[in-house]
């Protein structure tokens, strides 16, 4: 089990209420779990990804600690603009991620 994080932006208030009821608001649009295991992390997104999915306004970022990921952190994103870890010159920086163009 790890600490997991979630944060929002500009999103319906459904998303709030569902998170608050898995995890903490320890700040306005800053929900975390301390020990959130790896089935419910991805059971929430799935419910998170489904409605945003439908409703496609503003952003979330998850981000918990995975050994196996660039910079041991996981991260998971919807909405835009999509973000990616990045190593340079040893150093973990988080960039842009380039976009689909829709023809």
């Amino acid at each position: 089990m790890a600490l997991v994080m979630i944060v929002t932006s500009d999103v319906a208030d459904r998303f709030h209420g569902f998170l608050a009821s898995v995890m903490l608001e320890v700040s306005p649009n800053v929900f975390v779990s301390p020990r959130m295991t790896k089935g419910v992390r991805e059971r929430a997104w799935g419910v998170i990804a489904d409605w945003h999915g439908y409703e496609p306004r503003g952003s979330l970022v998850m981000v918990w600690r995975d050994l196996n990921e660039t910079g041991g952190i996981g991260l998971a994103h919807l909405g835009t603009p999509p973000r990616e870890l990045v190593e340079f010159d040893g150093m973990w920086l988080t960039r842009r991620a380039k976009a689909a163009i829709d023809l």
